[in-house]
């Protein structure tokens, strides 16, 4: 197996519904425009309150992907 490299960005999801919901989103988002992801790590999970109600669920994903360079 060859050496490789790989870069690390960090994204938020969000959803109305559920932290799964919201995680899944930043991944999917991620995949449209870059290639080859290989870890997702959720590494903080918050809600937006609205009038005391939760309104939303937020994950702040750390994503991998092998970097190719330029």
């Amino acid at each position: 197996m060859a050496d490789s490299v790989y870069k690390i960005i960090e994204l938020v999801g969000t959803s109305t519904e559920s932290w799964e919901k919201a995680a899944a989103a930043a991944v999917e988002r991620a995949a449209q425009s870059l290639r080859d992801l290989r870890i997702a790590e959720i590494v903080e999970l918050d809600m937006v309150i609205d009038d005391g109600k939760v309104t939303a669920y937020r994950a702040k994903v750390k994503v991998s992907f092998k970097y190719e360079g330029s």
